[in-house]
């Protein structure tokens, strides 16, 4: 069985096929330029530097290319990373295609669109469900499909849904214990808070922002998305109940700072900012602890302020839990 990128150990010298995730052209300390590098495939991802680069290699190695990759995987500071001997772009009559590198959600997509589609169920307002039903129709194919992050949390595919999905069934839980919360809204709000992201990102594989993402950005997508299926919907664009759904997706990052055009003021949009912040994190961690060897910490992690977590040498939940990427 071939091996796959993170299949091998510190020291093994590598010549496989991966995709190049990103590529950016930078320079060092002593101003010369390099390629910092992250490549991937169906086991994961592993940065690397390609030292004395220039405008060309950085044209010819850019995002979303397949490439042979020569070099060995050691370790620095603390992390993974391959010292690239040679790259070689693979060309199309190799056969090799996009879908191969790209890593997918622990769940099938059919089950999860089920397992959402009971959710869609229970929403007993008709606004928010017909709403809601209209968007999933519209963008569905692109919801299934696409991760929810280009690199900190769920940036597989199908991500967007695994998150979603999980997301709903901590709702469930919370909507079970308080009585007051309105189920229907929390419910919505978390089936519709990151749909934005269809147009925020390119997709599964080589995922960059669109040119919408990074001028309008997610939040402002789906309310717009909200607005336009309100308007074909023949529903009242001033009724409270579609102003109380465009603030659950525009407050749901919580803090001005976080890009959050308005802070939450309703229970409900308070509840999906918590889970949203909750759900990435346990993600985020969880990954780099399956990744992380046993009596030993993880990488310093960006998404949780470069903080390392410990894996314990025994941890029978953990190793249970399916794999995430």
């Amino acid at each position: 069985m071939l091996k796959r990128l993170l299949d091998y150990n510190d020291g093994e010298e590598m010549d496989i096929v991966v995709l190049i995730k990103n590529s950016q052209l930078r320079r060092n300390k002593k101003n010369k330029l390099f390629l910092a590098m992250q490549f991937g495939d169906g086991s994961g991802e592993i940065r690397g530097n390609y030292w004395d680069a220039n405008n060309q290699d950085a044209a010819t190695f850019s995002n979303g290319t397949i490439v042979e990759l020569n070099g060995k995987r050691e370790e620095y500071q603390g992390r993974p990373q391959i010292r690239i001997y040679s790259l070689r772009v693979v060309g199309p009559q190799e056969g090799y295609k996009l879908d191969q590198f790209v890593k997918s959600a622990p769940e099938p997509i059919d089950d999860m669109q089920a397992e959402i589609n009971q959710f869609v169920d229970q929403i007993q307002n008709r606004t928010w469900k017909t709403i809601v039903q209209y968007l999933l129709k519209k963008w569905g194919k692109r919801f299934y499909d696409y991760p929810a992050g280009k690199s900190n949390h769920h940036a597989v595919r199908g991500g967007l849904a695994f998150h979603t999905l999980s997301m709903l069934k901590d709702a469930r839980g919370l909507a079970d214990n308080y009585e007051q919360i309105n189920r229907s809204l929390l419910y919505a709000g978390c089936i519709l808070h990151d749909m934005g992201k269809v147009l925020e990102l390119t997709g599964p594989a080589a995922t960059q922002y669109t040119t919408e993402g990074n001028l309008v950005g997610h939040l402002v997508l789906i309310d717009e998305q909200i607005m336009l299926a309100a308007q074909d919907l023949k529903i009242d664009l001033e009724s409270e109940d579609l102003l109380l759904l465009r603030h659950m997706v525009l407050s749901h990052h919580g803090r001005f700072e976080y890009g959050s055009p308005k802070l939450p003021a309703l229970l409900e949009a308070e509840i999906l900012h918590r889970i949203d912040d909750m759900d990435a994190m346990v993600y985020a961690v969880t990954n780099a602890l399956q990744h992380t060897g046993k009596g030993t910490f993880t990488e310093p992690l960006l998404s949780q302020d470069g903080r390392r977590y410990y894996r314990p040498k025994h941890d029978p939940a953990l190793d249970s839990a399916k794999h995430l990427e």
